[in-house]
């Protein structure tokens, strides 16, 4: 433990200083010191780290103000650079763990200002050390390792490690190639330390047009060449080095722009290293190496050969069609027969591009005549790959091709994996200990039981031992209202009026007393519907006029509520003359079942109260919603968004139905709000107890969480198994769940609503082929799950969700196939088969009557045949 000396010595000038929080008043004391009074303060410091920065949490504390609490770590930092003796030493002072911050020091001079005081080589010494440090973190982004390294490096004039990290980050920074000391060191360095390429992978020759004046280092480059500083022949060697290591198209993409502005002369030194890079270099790569062999005084004899050959099994088209290019040129050229080139025309055919399998065939019937019999055979024995109408253009030189046999499908029909549903269970009774369950109501059915308990039985409401809910205006959590129930029942009166915090007034909805609600767009609508029973309660409680009952109680776990015992409840409210609570006869005619008895509805209609003409209204004419969902804003049509120039993936749920004056329904019974706020998706496992018998409504209210991946829990996909064990139909809604969900989370959920008889399949594959559209999902993760489906029983299923994804997802007459449209086609193929469909399908006779024979088109074609087209 170190002793602070008394009077005015070095450690207590220093400390002084330090608490000042001024890095400069502390350079001064320090550069002032002899030796005695640099090992004095270099004792002091490290005891007094906890010191300072407590000193500054004290002081921030007394002000009530906060701070980031650093600007005691510069002042430290300066006196450990002046005072430590090895390099060493303050090399590792200066990045200790206890200095770590958000910020860089606003001004490195001071600390500069002790350093230069060292002696040179002490420096270069330290330069060195803290550019070993190196490592490209996050936390050396946010200090100043970068900086200070590189600016004791030039200052030094020390010669810069052979460290990767130095060089990323001597690039990192903006470029001053005539004026740096450090360029000539490490220069040559940019093609040999790894992570160049990635930090410069966005670097071009002239600045960004929003920052015409920030220096690239391409155009530093070009510039440094054009005044003679440097020489381009090492740059374009280093270039070459650098693609002869490899890497991906990121790594080297820098490195290709570099070597294309050098812009250097075919040599025939070179040429070996190009064909090297012909194979199997990013396509950036092998295009500059191609332009260099081309320009090499031609190619001839075996690198003609072997140039052909690279670029034939290349999978891009337009290399292989330079390839079919040269491989012609050679055959011309070539003195006697080509039985070099027959392996290089035969990878020829193995290309996906239907045009190039047709040019290699074209020239394999203008050469046939010069293949002997043995370089024939070879040609032959590839050809057999060849589309059937590709290889009969073959001539008889060749031989009888022998045509590749269809591959053998081994699928064999399986019946689907069955579907239980879990038991409807008799709803279990009223809570008894309240107190200790009224922070677990998340769960659907336990706060349902604690709301019967509460209002059924006075007795039960001892205040719980926390009191903070008055201190907020509004109470989004069922935890809140619960604990504000036990308080005002065991202290009526005791809740303070509410005062909104500035800028909140508008967020509390103080309709009908209900003072503590939150706005209602500010939670999901089953949310809301829970708080406005808990609110309604509350007011209820406060004005004496609990009833003796509630209405809404499920009386089964499904939360479905049986209409005679509903009927019976109403009727004991009207021998009580007790008046019901808006909320809860809302919510207990939403859990009533979709088929009543006709005794029960007569029953009811004998009813005297409002309440009971409500319900007995309800039973006998029970109102459908009218449910679809509309991607984007538009009218969900693809074409029409695309037309308005939106892309993202959003979309609105609709629920449309006749207004019933009772709040609760008309909240759960109307649009969703399309985006998500921080208190959505809360007490999801329980919207379907809201809801039991209209799960189509429970899928529009999931809908706005399903895009938002990051927001949405890991288990999301049960919330939407539970639907399938409810009742009502299905419809959009659901059809978008499952097929979001298919690339996501498998089979599991596609099966499981086949099994149960609740998958709308053509609905499904359309909004399957929206999401598609919208990058919501890929065809390759959907192919292969809708195969494994298949495969378990599903194939009938699969066949009808790839008929409504076919006619959204295939291009329309303005769009351009790719490979993902003709993937889906492919497996179309497959499914149709194992279905044993038949049958006109408008999309595919559509795409097939496109004009060409590319791949898209040829599949298409192929499926419209199989379906009897």
């Amino acid at each position: 433990m170190t002793t602070h000396l008394p009077g005015d010595g070095a450690w207590p000038r220093v400390r002084r200083a330090i608490t000042t929080g001024d890095p400069a008043l502390v350079a001064d004391a320090v550069l002032s010191l002899d030796e005695a009074g640099r090992r004095e303060v270099a004792d002091g410091l490290p005891g007094h780290i906890g010191v300072a920065r407590k000193a500054v949490t004290e002081r921030d504390r007394r002000r009530g103000v906060w701070t980031d609490g650093e600007e005691w770590i510069e002042p430290m930092r300066v006196a450990g650079a002046g005072v430590l003796g090895g390099a060493a030493a303050v090399a590792t002072w200066l990045y200790r763990r206890d200095f770590t911050r958000w910020r860089r020091p606003l001004d490195s001079g001071p600390l500069l200002r002790v350093i230069a005081a060292r002696p040179p080589r002490w420096q270069a010494d330290l330069a060195a050390r803290l550019a070993l440090r190196l490592r490209g973190s996050r936390a050396q982004a946010r200090d100043d390792s970068v900086p200070l390294a590189l600016e004791l490096l030039r200052r030094s004039g020390a010669v810069p490690p052979d460290h990767d990290p130095l060089t990323v980050a001597w690039v990192s920074q903006p470029p001053d190639l005539e004026h740096d000391p450090l360029a000539g060191h490490l220069v040559p360095r940019l093609f040999e330390a790894e992570g160049v390429g990635r930090a410069l992978r966005e670097d071009n020759v002239d600045p960004p047009s929003w920052d015409s004046s920030r220096r690239t280092w391409l155009g530093a480059l070009r510039d440094a060449v054009a005044a003679g500083r440097l020489d381009p022949e090492p740059l374009v060697d280093g270039c070459l080095s650098r693609f002869l290591r490899g890497g991906d198209a990121t790594d080297l993409r820098f490195f290709a722009r570099l070597h294309e502005m050098l812009a250097p002369e075919p040599s025939e030194r070179r040429v070996p290293d190009y064909l090297r890079l012909l194979p199997a270099s990013p396509g950036a790569v092998a295009e500059l190496a191609l332009r260099q062999l081309r320009g090499a005084g031609g190619l001839r004899g075996a690198d003609l050969g072997e140039a052909v050959a690279a670029l034939l099994f290349r999978p891009e088209g337009k290399f292989v069609r330079a390839g079919l290019t040269l491989l012609d040129r050679a055959a011309r050229d070539a003195a006697g027969d080509l039985d070099d080139l027959a392996p290089a025309l035969a990878s020829a055919f193995l290309c996906e591009s239907y045009e190039v399998r047709e040019r290699a065939v074209r020239l394999a019937v203008k050469h046939a005549a010069r293949f002997t019999p043995a370089g024939a055979e070879t040609v032959r024995e590839a050809a057999s790959v060849l589309p059937a109408e590709l290889a009969a253009r073959l001539p008889e030189a060749y031989g009888a091709v022998a045509a590749e046999p269809e591959p053998a499908d081994d699928f064999e029909p399986v019946p689907l994996p069955p579907f239980e549903p879990p038991a409807r269970e008799p709803f279990p009774p009223p809570l008894g200990d309240l107190t200790a369950a009224y922070d677990k109501v998340g769960d659907g059915i336990v706060f349902e039981r604690w709301l019967d308990g509460f209002v059924r039985d006075p007795s039960k409401r001892p205040r719980p031992g926390r009191g903070w809910i008055y201190e907020r205006p509004h109470w989004c959590h069922l935890a809140e209202w619960t604990e504000a129930l036990l308080r005002e029942a065991a202290d009526p009166g005791a809740e303070p009026p509410v005062r909104p915090r500035a800028g909140h007034a508008a967020e509390c909805d103080t309709e009908a007393g209900f003072d503590r609600l939150p706005a209602p767009g500010h939670v999901s609508a089953p949310h809301y519907a829970m708080l406005m029973r808990c609110a309604e309660i509350h007011a209820a409680l406060k004005a004496g006029a609990l009833p003796p009952y509630l209405l809404a109680t499920p009386t089964l776990t499904s939360g479905h509520l049986d209409p005679a015992e509903l009927v019976a409840r109403v009727e004991g409210y009207e021998r009580a003359g007790a008046e019901a609570l808006p909320a809860d006869l809302g919510q207990a005619l939403l859990r009533l079942p979709r088929e009543v008895d006709p005794e029960v509805i007569d029953r009811a209609g004998k009813l005297t109260s409002e309440a009971g003409a409500t319900l007995a209204r309800r039973l006998a004419a029970r109102p459908e919603p009218e449910l679809r969902v509309d991607w984007s804003h538009a009218n969900g049509d693809y074409t029409h968004d695309r037309q308005r120039g939106e892309h993202s993936p959003r979309l609105r749920p609709r629920i449309r139905v006749e207004p019933t004056g009772l709040a609760l329904v008309d909240t759960l019974l109307s649009d969703p709000r399309p985006w998500t706020f921080e208190d959505h998706g809360r007490y999801m496992e329980s919207w379907r107890l809201t809801l039991p018998s209209d799960r189509e409504a429970v899928a529009m209210h999931l809908l706005p969480h399903l895009l938002n991946v990051w927001e949405r829990p890991g288990y999301f996909h049960r919330y939407v198994a539970a639907l399938f064990s409810q009742d009502g139909p299905v419809g959009e809604a659901t059809a978008l769940l499952i097929a979001a969900q298919v690339a996501e989370r498998g089979r599991d959920l596609l099966l499981s609503a086949a099994a149960a008889g609740l998958l709308p399949a053509v609905e499904c594959g359309r909004q399957l082929g929206l999401c598609l559209r919208r990058d919501v999902a890929r065809m390759s993760d959907v192919r292969a799950i809708l195969e494994e489906c298949a495969e378990r029983g599903a194939h009938r299923e699969v066949w009808q969700i790839m008929t409504g994804l076919l006619a959204v997802y295939l291009p329309g007459p303005d769009e351009r196939p790719h490979a993902s449209h003709t993937q889906a086609l492919s497996f179309a193929i497959d499914a149709a088969r194992r279905a044993g469909a038949r049958g006109p399908l408008p999309a595919a006779e559509e795409a097939a009557a496109r004009k060409g024979a590319s791949r898209f088109v040829r599949t298409a074609r192929a499926l419209h045949a199989q379906l009897g087209g």
